[in-house]
């Protein structure tokens, strides 16, 4: 089918608002990064003091502390994807280093893979060629077959299912590497584990990496990932003992997986599949603060928006929003007031 539809920006803003939407700052983006991993930071470490007060104290913390940990994990991989589409920083290169390293290699993605896949589901969104298609087209559901979906993720089956898979291919990659095995596609810029291991998005993760290059990719992408857990490791040990990172892996195997479960049902998920109509293709939901902290970080809610203009920042997207609300064309898009709105659209099959 041919690409969707784009949104004329110069037909919906006035040239001003548009400049000023559409300027990536040299500071915001790594204000961001830094931000994320703060957090982290007194999450992991201040739960680790509570537990040093009381058990009692400790066992309040730790449920807490896994959501926000969940919420910042989420949130590095949104910055990965900000990354990817060139809004981390005017420097290209600043750019796709924040984007491969301080953020996404604590997730397990790789920058450049993710970025040729994802401008693939940008240019055929919720069409048969888009490779995310796969996110949205189980809905609706029933509430009993998300409920199991979630219990899948909250006890870490998702996280070791997905994860065996990538080391799998990176243990593939890697005896390649090493035997300076090649394949014809050596040399370019190989896509296959971008769609096939990349944990922004759960499009493909189940899907052998197509070539040995790809398999290279992935090797990399896990020795990135592995890296940076041994640097949290160290600071970890460094400063409290085991327990920080410890609450870092349980949250990267538990509550990060359902927010990134919600995040990519609430983007997608029963809107209009192939329409011709741009400001139908993704879902703008409306977020508070507990949501912004777990499933809604760094304004990703605003989902339509970007959808509309992929090259505003994240910290832009809510000017973006007001000014089509200015316009008139809130009412052109799909919007729901709260990502329990979502769920209950989704699952609007009756369980048998």
């Amino acid at each position: 089918m041919p690409a969707v539809k784009a949104a004329n920006p110069r037909t919906i803003f006035a040239p001003e608002d548009w400049s000023a939407i559409t300027r990536v700052s040299p500071w915001q983006g790594i204000f961001q990064i830094v931000h994320a991993w703060s957090v982290v930071a007194l999450a992991a470490f201040g739960t680790a003091w509570a537990w040093e007060q009381s058990w009692m104290a400790g066992l309040v913390a730790t449920p807490i502390a896994l959501a926000i940990l969940g919420g910042r994990q989420l949130g590095l991989s949104i910055l990965m994807h900000d990354g990817a589409h060139g809004l981390l920083h005017p420097n290209r290169q600043v750019n796709n280093w924040l984007g491969q390293w301080p953020s996404g290699a604590a997730t397990g993605s790789d920058l450049h893979a993710y970025r040729a896949y994802h401008l693939t589901h940008h240019k055929f969104t919720q069409q048969p060629e888009d490779p995310d298609l796969s996110l949205s087209k189980p809905f609706p559901t029933t509430r009993a077959s998300l409920w199991r979906k979630v219990m899948r993720d909250l006890t870490g089956q998702t996280f070791f299912k997905q994860r065996s898979h990538q080391f799998a291919a990176a243990l593939r990659g890697l005896q390649a590497m090493l035997t300076n095995e090649a394949s014809e596609a050596d040399g370019k810029r190989d896509t296959s584990a971008g769609r096939a291991f990349n944990l922004q998005s759960r499009s493909g993760i189940d899907a052998p990496v197509a070539n040995i290059e790809g398999a290279k990719t992935t090797a990399r992408t896990v020795g990135r990932f592995l890296f940076v857990q041994l640097i949290l490791l160290a600071v970890s040990l460094t400063f409290w003992g085991w327990l920080p990172f410890l609450l870092w892996i349980a949250a990267l195997a538990t509550t990060f997986q359902l927010f990134l479960r919600i995040r990519n049902i609430a983007e997608h998920a029963c809107t209009t599949t192939g329409s011709d109509d741009p400001f139908t293709h993704a879902r703008t939901t409306y977020a508070g603060l507990i949501e912004r902290s777990t499933v809604a970080p760094y304004w990703v809610n605003y989902h339509s928006e970007h959808h509309l203009f992929m090259g505003v920042p994240c910290y832009n997207l809510p000017r973006a929003h007001a000014l089509l609300g200015k316009g008139g064309y809130h009412a052109k898009m799909t919007i729901e007031p709260n990502y329990w709105s979502v769920l209950r659209r989704v699952t609007a099959i009756p369980t048998a």
